[in-house]
C-alpha cells in the first residue's frame, strides 16, 4: 500500500518530535558517511575535500536538529534520534559501495529524498507553532540544494566509463526501490501517521 500524499494535519509535539529525531540521526549517519568516504584510499582528492566539508556541514544539521527537540517530560528526546527503517537500510547499503555507488546513491537518492522531506516539513509547518522549526528547515534546505548541486558535478565527473554509467544506474534503481517497497513515496523520512 502507498503512503498517502493528501494535505496532512498539523503536527502534534510527539509526532513534531519524532520528524526532528529522525532528522537529527539521518544527518549523524550523513556526517560519518561522507567522513568515512572522504578518507578512503580510492577517493579522488578532490571529491575527498568536498566530502570532508559536506560530512561538517552534515554535523551543524545534526547538531541544530538535536537542539530542536522538546526538553518537556513525557517526551524521552533522545530515544526519538533514531533513523527511520528504510532511510537506515539505504545508508547501510550506501556504505558498503565502491565509490562510484556510493556518490549515486548519496547525491542521486539520499539528499534529493531528504531535501523532499524538509521541503514538505517547511510547507506545512505550522507557522503559529513552529517558527524556529521553519527557520531551521529553511536553512538546511539551502545547503542540502548547494551540495546536492555540487555533488551532482562530481558524480558526472566519475562517469568515465559505460561501466560506471551502467554502476550508477544500477544503485538508484535498487535503492529506490528499496524505498518504494517499504512505502516511502515521498522523501526519506515518512510524515508522521502516514506510513504505508
Amino acid at each position: 500500500m502507498a503512503e498517502d500524499t493528501s494535505e496532512p494535519a498539523p503536527l502534534d509535539l510527539h509526532q513534531s518530535a519524532e520528524l526532528l529525531g529522525a532528522y537529527c540521526a539521518i544527518e549523524r549517519s550523513l556526517f560519518e558517511l561522507t567522513g568515512s568516504l572522504a578518507t578512503q584510499a580510492e577517493t579522488v582528492a578532490e571529491i575527498g575535500v568536498y566530502l570532508d566539508s559536506l560530512s561538517t556541514e552534515h554535523a551543524w544539521h545534526a547538531e541544530m536538529w538535536a537542539d530542536r527537540l522538546p526538553v518537556v517530560s513525557g517526551i524521552d528526546a533522545q530515544a526519538l534520534v533514531v533513523v527511520p527503517t528504510a532511510a537506515g537500510e539505504v545508508l547501510e547499503e550506501l556504505a558498503s559501495g565502491g565509490q562510484v555507488e556510493k556518490m549515486a546513491g548519496l547525491f542521486r537518492v539520499v539528499l534529493p529524498r531528504l531535501i523532499a522531506s524538509y521541503a514538505y516539513h517547511e510547507a506545512y509547518a505550522s507557522a503559529a507553532s513552529e517558527p524556529p522549526t521553519r527557520r531551521a528547515l529553511r536553512l538546511v534546505l539551502r545547503d542540502e540544494a548547494e551540495a546536492l548541486v555540487a555533488g551532482e558535478a562530481l558524480v558526472q565527473g566519475l562517469l568515465g566509463t559505460p561501466e560506471a554509467v551502467v554502476a550508477t544506474g544500477q544503485t538508484v534503481i535498487r535503492l529506490e526501490s528499496r524505498l518504494v517497497q517499504a512505502g516511502v513515496l515521498l522523501g526519506l523520512v515518512p510524515w508522521p501517521g502516514r506510513r504505508a
